[in-house]
């Protein structure tokens, strides 16, 4: 059975709710399936950084490393940012990517959340506790 990474990019944040947030998700997505070795990384103001995330996975013994950014939308974190850290050229969805052993594998660099259904039902979850709340 291959062994898959997932690094999970959040943006990062002076204030700590930022990377609890991202943490917690790493975990859920941890609680709902055991296919991936799950890391999260930031790219800014939280620990570790990318390049952390990414040294971490070249120590794993890896068949395929998938990036997955957290973000809502296509800014230039997820654009330029992330990809010119993975190596990839602008608008490169696949790479390759080199363990510490020397072996090559498979990157591949995913979406961010972009237009979901799920984020307009979690937006009117949203506004129906606030009204709730406050009236």
């Amino acid at each position: 059975m291959s062994k898959q990474g997932l690094l999970l990019i959040g943006h990062g944040s002076r204030l700590n709710y930022n990377k609890e947030l991202v943490t917690a998700t790493a975990e859920l997505i941890g609680e709902k399936t055991d296919e991936y070795l799950l890391r999260s990384c930031f790219m800014e103001n939280s620990s570790p950084n990318v390049v952390e995330g990414l040294d971490f996975m070249k120590k794993e013994d890896l068949d395929l490393l998938v990036v997955v950014p957290l973000f809502l939308a296509k800014g230039v974190h997820v654009l330029h940012d992330i990809p010119e850290l993975l190596g990839l050229k602008t608008g490169e969805r696949r790479g390759s990517f080199t363990l510490e052993n020397g072996k090559e594998i498979p990157l591949v660099y995913a979406d961010p959340i972009g237009k979901d259904p799920l984020l307009a039902d979690m937006m009117l979850n949203n506004a129906r506790a606030a009204i709730s709340a406050h009236l």
